[in-house]
């Protein structure tokens, strides 16, 4: 068996007493000297701390000084004096907007041809056509005030008569209609002709033709309150269809349509204007009107308007936010109501 020698064991230092240093250590505590490890330990923690120095915020910071530049005494003067103040724009009134007012001469009604039609004639006796009109615009009246107080605008002063197919009296219920709102003591009535292909209000009342609508959408320079024919009927105007075109649907969807029918109602909050368009299911005017008007009223003849052809024209007329229903051409009331017979009629 070989002789084994014993792990050599590190010096002992001595302290200032003279004793080993080694004496009464532990093995740790002898490592930590031998390896210089004390100098990985963090510094002690100080009993106290010193206060924190705020800083000043970057805001009151003062700003650094710069010399003031030198100024001629003259310049300096002029650059005292204090500079005009301007009109806040809140203090600036709105200019009040001047009302369209439609001029020009004044075109008398073919009375006797209304009647021939059957239709209502002007200062004429109360029928019962009237009296069922009197209904129908009182409907379509306070539907515009309605319409006004939701805050739909000038839209709510225009009212589009249609029908789904042609031959079912569009053309009859529209005149009828401005005759009847003609009466009204505070509310007159402007009545546009915008079947552009087939034009009849002009022919109906016995009015002279000339521009009109199509002709101010067409071309910027035309003021369509310049188109507006004046008739003897107090409280009635007439708007002709103006020269026909086959891009009638384009112009009507252009931009300038909507700065065209304000100008019709500039500064008339009273006034309404009627538009008899073209059959919803025969032409397209009637679908880019609807997007412009408040309310529509859907004609439908009782004894020739089918139920499929009224659903595919309330679709097409999707634009307008109220359309209404008018039955045309009824011959049998389940009530057995007569109007008209207590002014005389029918007696």
């Amino acid at each position: 068996m070989t002789e084994q020698s014993k792990i050599p064991l590190p010096a002992a230092e001595t302290n200032p007493e003279g004793t080993p240093e080694a004496a009464g250590r532990t093995l740790i505590e002898r490592a930590v000297k031998a390896f210089d490890l004390g100098g990985l330990a963090p510094p002690p923690m100080p009993e106290t701390l010193p206060p924190r120095p705020v800083k000043p915020a970057a805001r009151n910071r003062p700003a650094p000084f710069e010399p003031a530049p030198v100024v001629p005494a003259e310049a300096s003067a002029v650059a005292a004096a204090p500079a005009p103040q301007q009109a806040s724009p809140a203090t600036v009134p709105a200019a009040p907007v001047e009302p369209v007012r439609f001029g020009g001469e004044v075109h008398p009604i073919d009375r006797a041809q209304l009647r021939d039609l059957g239709m209502i004639v002007p200062e004429g006796m109360v029928t019962a056509l009237l009296e069922e009109f009197r209904i129908v615009k009182r409907q379509l009246l306070g539907a515009i005030e309605s319409l006004r107080e939701a805050g739909m605008g000038s839209a709510a002063q225009r009212v589009l008569v249609c029908s789904p197919l042609p031959g079912e009296g569009k053309t009859f219920t529209a005149v009828n209609l401005a005759l009847a709102i003609a009466a009204e003591k505070e509310s007159d009535v402007l009545l546009v002709d915008a079947d552009f292909a087939k034009p009849s209000v002009l022919s109906t009342l016995g009015l002279p033709g000339g521009a009109g609508l199509m002709d101010a959408l067409a071309d910027p320079t035309v003021d369509v309150a310049d188109c507006v024919l004046r008739t003897d009927v107090p409280g009635l105007s007439v708007l002709p269809a103006g020269n026909a075109t086959t891009s009638d649907s384009e112009y009507l969807a252009s931009a300038r349509t909507p700065a065209v029918f304000d100008r019709l109602t500039q500064g008339a909050p009273h006034r309404v204007v009627i538009f008899d368009s073209p059959p919803v299911l025969a032409a397209s005017p009637a679908a880019e009107l609807a997007k412009h008007v408040g309310q529509a009223v859907l004609v439908a003849r009782a004894d020739r308007t089918g139920q499929g052809a009224l659903e595919d024209a309330v679709t097409l007329l999707a634009g307008c936010p109220n359309i209404q229903l008018l039955l045309n051409a009824v011959h049998f009331s389940p009530s057995g109501r007569r109007f008209g017979s207590y002014y005389g009629y029918g007696e």
